[in-house]
């Protein structure tokens, strides 16, 4: 049986400066082991959120649990925060002028010097930052400086850890592996993770369990791939998957039938071939994305995108056979 390390119940916190920066009425539960991620526009309410599940932040109504037990706000206690959880911000909060190793091993105490040690380089095994052990933060990439900031977040039996935009400062050739440590590392620790990003990738690449924030508001709480496959609403749509979004008359002008006043599907959906369904298009724009091509295609002044996997089949100026295979309606 799955064991739920965290509760949110009935989560507010608002700002009467920045009403849009708030949370309200915000419920779910992470399963232990877990990685979550909160995804959303700027102002959306992720921070807000994040800092209230560490104890950072004093709620308006509602709680946080871990293990059953209330997490204190920041008026209950000296030191903000709970014990058993870290937190990772976009500033890394590392000694600049300290070295890799100094820095995660600060975090535990000199009551046995031997222990402290090994256990500081497994953590940097752990990150792939064993190389970097005596170098100053300040030499260290922005990738580097994130990975030594995670280490020194776990080193003290850390259970849940907290990740606030945390590939913001790191190139995309490096984003994709420092995800994939990520995912490991939690595989490997049996560790929960709770990241805030704006970007959606993030979330789908990284999440066993996705949430959508939309001004506070808690949209959906789901597998990303049940999220993707059916979002809840137009935001969710466009937020994931880069969503087309036509209205009921332009969709009409694609022979799609439909009461509702959207049709949204992905350029995925499209299908490239000539069916009793198919419709004629004009390809506008071909973007070349690698391994396949993204089609601006449009038919009666109405335009959508749809993928091309063999590369170069189409070329502008084309005219061709295509049906939207599948849709959802709003």
């Amino acid at each position: 049986m799955n064991e739920q390390i965290i509760t949110v119940n009935k989560l507010t916190k608002q700002y009467q400066q920045t009403q849009a920066s708030g949370i309200t009425d915000i419920n779910f539960s992470i399963t232990k082991g877990d990685i979550v991620a909160i995804i959303g526009e700027s102002g959306s309410g992720k921070s807000t959120l994040l800092k209230c599940i560490y104890g950072l932040l004093k709620p308006d109504a509602g709680e946080v649990l871990m293990n059953d037990k209330r997490v204190k706000g920041p008026d209950e206690q000296l030191i903000p925060g709970n014990a058993e959880m870290k937190m990772v911000t976009q500033d890394f909060s590392l000694n600049i002028y300290a070295k890799v190793y100094d820095n995660i091993a600060s975090m535990l105490s000199n009551t046995d010097i031997k222990a402290k040690e090994s256990k500081t380089l497994e953590m940097m095994e752990h990150l792939h930052i064993t190389k970097l052990k005596d170098k100053k933060i300040i030499e260290l990439s922005g990738g580097e400086q994130q990975r030594v900031a995670i280490a020194k977040a776990l080193i003290s039996d850390t259970k849940v850890l907290l990740l606030d935009e945390p590939f913001s400062q790191v190139d995309s050739l490096l984003k994709n592996q420092l995800r994939a440590d990520i995912k490991r590392l939690a595989k490997e620790t049996g560790l929960t993770i709770i990241l805030v990003s704006h970007d959606p990738t993030d979330g789908l690449f990284l999440a066993d369990q996705l949430l959508i924030l939309k001004q506070g508001q808690l949209l959906q709480n789901d597998k990303p791939e049940t999220i993707y496959q059916n979002p809840s609403d137009l935001y969710t749509a466009q937020i994931l998957g880069n969503a087309v979004i036509l209205t009921r008359e332009e969709a009409l002008q694609l022979g799609i039938k439909t009461a509702k006043q959207h049709v949204v599907f992905y350029p995925e959906w499209v299908e490239l071939k000539s069916t009793w369904q198919s419709r004629r298009f004009e390809v506008k724009e071909v973007y070349y994305k690698g391994f396949y091509d993204e089609l601006l295609l449009e038919r009666n002044g109405v335009k959508i995108r749809a993928l091309q996997l063999n590369s170069g089949e189409h070329k502008k100026n084309d005219h061709i056979q295509a049906n939207i295979g599948h849709f959802l309606e709003f």
